[in-house]
């Protein structure tokens, strides 16, 4: 089959090359072989290019975390699709390839009306946005929701279902177009870093603090999220493009009792990513079905431009997610 493989370690995008590798046919009971027809492409796959986020052991060195596709064959205990069935899948890798490996309970029945590229946007960014927000975060229906990054997959989703959970959603992004788009999928007020100091405006505009932050830049705001945070707030980090360090203030930390925690998605047990899955099943693939909540999606590159698609990420120029065409539907 024809897949991505990642050339020595620690390349940029050119390091990413058109390979063919042999299809594993071997599944275990619980798992399907999906034919994937779209590829998402996600900042984990850039960090394991360059060396900075390997696979766990026992996972194919094929980059791809979430995929979309045509069930291909079952396993012997596999109970939830047939052959046939068009699912979008979260993997532990692989997804760069003609055919990969998903377990069932991480894939979800794609809506009869949604296109397959469209769906191949949701699952990484779906299991993050929820997972953090709503069970590390625990952000409830009439709090405030600060997110970092609105336009990234991950912002675009969070926004729409806090959005939509009944909270009040605040984002910060690089430009102008950026903030019209984060008004458009339901967030209160987007703020230009570039151009404001979002802490001195949210300050201003909710004065109470921010209930739940969801961050993805890093060290560079973690101090200033603290000054704006609502007593009790949570800070959730999922991502340190601005940095992986931060000064913090302890007596504010202290006084204001908040919150810090973390979370990573790929390499968690497989019993934590099912019960995220029961949950979005739950409470928000509904929306999903019926457009309350829908993806955004940039650009499609084809599979072997998949270093172009990685440049266009890194470039910061993206708004929602980056595909890769791998089949026809």
């Amino acid at each position: 089959m024809r897949a991505i493989e990642i050339t020595g370690k620690g390349g940029g995008p050119e390091a990413l090359r058109l390979t063919e590798r042999e299809l594993v046919a071997v599944i275990a009971p619980d798992e399907v072989i999906l034919r994937v027809v779209a590829a998402g492409v996600t900042r984990d796959d850039i960090l394991q290019r360059r060396g900075l986020y390997d696979a766990p052991e026992g996972v194919t060195d094929i980059p791809g975390l979430e995929v979309s596709g045509v069930v291909e064959a079952v396993g012997a205990a596999a109970t939830r699709f047939k052959v046939g069935d068009r699912v979008c899948a979260l993997l532990p890798g692989g997804g760069y390839a003609e055919y990969a490996i998903a377990h069932e309970s991480l894939c979800h029945e794609i809506p009869g009306s949604m296109d397959m590229q469209l769906a191949a946007c949701l699952p990484k960014s779906m299991f993050t946005a929820w997972s953090s927000i709503f069970m590390r975060g625990k952000l409830r229906a009439g709090e405030t929701l600060l997110v970092h990054g609105g336009t990234s997959g991950v912002g675009v989703m969070a926004i729409q279902m806090a959005h939509q959970c009944g909270a009040s959603v605040y984002v910060t992004t690089g430009d102008s177009e950026k903030k019209r788009l984060c008004i458009r999928l339901g967030a209160r007020m987007a703020i230009d870093r570039s151009m404001e100091d979002y802490a001195m405006v949210l300050r201003r505009v909710v004065p109470d603090g921010i209930n739940v932050v969801l961050d993805m830049s890093g060290g560079g705001v973690l101090a200033r999220d603290m000054e704006i945070m609502a007593p009790d707030g949570r800070h959730v980090s999922i991502a340190h493009m601005s940095g992986k360090t931060a000064q913090i203030d302890i007596p504010t930390l202290m006084r204001k009792r908040l919150i810090l925690t973390g979370a990573t998605l790929r390499g968690r047990p497989m019993a934590e990513q099912a019960a995220i899955a029961a949950d979005l099943d739950l409470k928000i693939w509904p929306m999903i079905a019926n457009g309350r909540v829908t993806p955004v999606l940039d650009k499609v590159f084809p599979l072997e431009y998949a270093a172009e698609a990685h440049r266009h990420i890194e470039s910061g120029k993206h708004r929602g997610k980056v595909v890769l065409s791998v089949s026809n539907p």
